[in-house]
């Protein structure tokens, strides 16, 4: 089991910034891809970025070159940059890691990100 908690999520106006964080414990040793999805209102949920244990990253199109993906093998964190913040970026932002030789998926509990307009 592998549990997932984040912080950093508030209300800002848009072309703030924020930066979420994600603390991985457990069964951390097999923890491969880390990233972030978020899911808006009426929506299904999404992937925002991801990086891989060797340090490939992806990034949806929407986001790219205003977020920015990190992790830390060794704290076992992941995090994200986000600037130019919009009001279409608002929802739930949820961490997101695979584990194990399966991908098995494990979610935080999500955190609310809110950009005024």
């Amino acid at each position: 089991q592998v549990q997932l908690v984040e912080s950093g999520g508030g209300l800002v106006q848009a072309g703030g910034s924020l930066r979420l964080s994600c603390a991985a414990s457990g069964s951390i040793f097999s923890i491969n891809t880390m990233g972030w999805y978020r899911q808006a209102p009426g929506k299904q949920r999404e992937l925002v970025a991801r990086i891989s244990s060797g340090g490939s990253i992806y990034y949806v199109e929407p986001v790219k070159g205003r977020f920015t993906i990190s992790r830390d093998n060794a704290k076992n964190t992941v995090a994200l940059q986000m600037n130019s913040l919009k009001p279409e970026d608002t929802a739930v932002y949820y961490c997101n890691v695979k584990v194990g030789i399966r991908f098995v998926d494990y979610w935080g509990q999500g955190t609310q990100v809110t950009v005024s307009s």
